[in-house]
């Protein structure tokens, strides 16, 4: 039997330092901690808890969508806890919930662990720059942390378009209008479109999750504005494929020539659990878009691209496997979970053959 309101427990995850509740029918509600997820109470839920626990949680017109979309995402602000992002669905005919924590601060790019080859896409004044991951690796503090430093330090007008809001950006000399889809737009590409009349210099797009939105983001990058986005893939190679696997076959030479011409970056980022302190670190990889790059996704030559990263560090790029040996051999992580995320797990193994001694 339920002892507590959807209030206390967010309040318990944030109060231990947890990222995200969850939710389920005949399950204890539970919190992802460090990227674990345990037990918050030793009490179970039954469905009229779940259903009565996320309704209340939302507006009539929230209740009214996902009943009949059958799954719903939201934002809640609760007073003196924070704000936190929601994913209401139906599990075999009953209400279940997600909830993400979203803290107060933005970091600030180079505390999340990246060095000046990302912080500098952020002076770019056009193309496409994409933050990739899985779930929970990061993505959308990464693409806000962008954001939030473009407006400290470019006077630009930056339109961002997310569903739902997750961070709320403060101006700086730049001016940041958030638009939400569901409430302010109707779809992503819609928004994208309305910021080409809106003297948008950096459009942020929390997701590409549609053909039609890669299709306006790519139009956009190719026209004078900065474009940012999120992806979910694993590595550099795998962003370039699942764009150009998007598109019908006969238009893909087209599509690859538009992001050789137009792709600035990749970040494709990880969170792997410390062994050195409670917690998760980053590792990531970071391709930057040369003319060698930009050849090889015009010919769609993708396997060529690790070897290109591996050698571009003139250009600020690095592989994946790079940043695992890193953090390996300065005790961030352990080698086990290196060779686990490895592209090339011989090649990890060997360069961190001192750390197992």
């Amino acid at each position: 039997m339920r002892q507590h309101d959807l209030i206390e427990y967010l309040a318990m995850v944030v109060e231990r330092g947890g990222s995200d509740l969850h939710l389920s029918v005949n399950a204890p509600p539970c919190m992802r901690l460090h990227g674990v997820l345990q037990a918050l109470t030793d009490e179970t839920l039954d469905q009229h808890d779940t259903r009565e626990l996320v309704r209340k949680a939302l507006k009539e017109s929230q209740r009214a969508k996902l009943e009949h979309e059958w799954q719903l995402d939201f934002a809640i602000q609760v007073e003196n806890l924070g704000r936190f992002r929601g994913n209401a669905c139906y599990v075999l005919g009953r209400i279940e919930a997600s909830f993400r924590y979203i803290p107060h601060t933005i970091p600030e790019i180079r505390d999340l662990g990246h060095g000046p080859t990302v912080e500098g896409f952020a002076q770019l004044r056009d193309g496409l720059i994409l933050v990739t991951g899985t779930s929970n690796s990061g993505k959308t503090t990464t693409l806000s942390s962008l954001t939030q430093h473009i407006s400290r330090v470019r006077k630009a007008n930056v339109v961002s378009i997310e569903d739902p809001i997750e961070f709320v950006f403060q101006h700086g000399q730049s001016v940041i209008r958030q638009r939400q889809v569901g409430a302010d737009t109707h779809t992503f590409a819609a928004a994208i479109k309305s910021a080409l009349r809106q003297d948008a210099d950096v459009i942020v797009v929390s997701e590409l999750r549609d053909l039609e939105t890669m299709r306006t983001a790519l139009s956009a990058a190719e026209t004078g504005h900065l474009v940012i986005s999120t992806l979910h893939t694993h590595d550099a190679p795998s962003t370039i494929l699942r764009i150009l696997d998007a598109f019908p076959e006969e238009q893909q030479d087209f599509v690859a020539s538009q992001l050789a011409s137009s792709l600035r970056g990749v970040i494709c980022q990880s969170l792997i659990v410390r062994r050195d302190q409670p917690g998760r670190v980053m590792a990531s990889e970071v391709m930057v878009g040369n003319s060698a790059i930009a050849a090889c996704i015009r010919s769609k030559r993708l396997t060529q691209l690790p070897n290109l990263i591996q050698i571009g560090g003139i250009d600020g790029m690095h592989t994946i496997d790079d940043s695992l040996i890193h953090l390996a051999k300065h005790g961030f992580i352990t080698v086990e979970d290196a060779l686990i995320r490895a592209r090339d797990a011989k090649f990890v193994e060997m360069n961190c053959a001192s750390c197992r001694q």
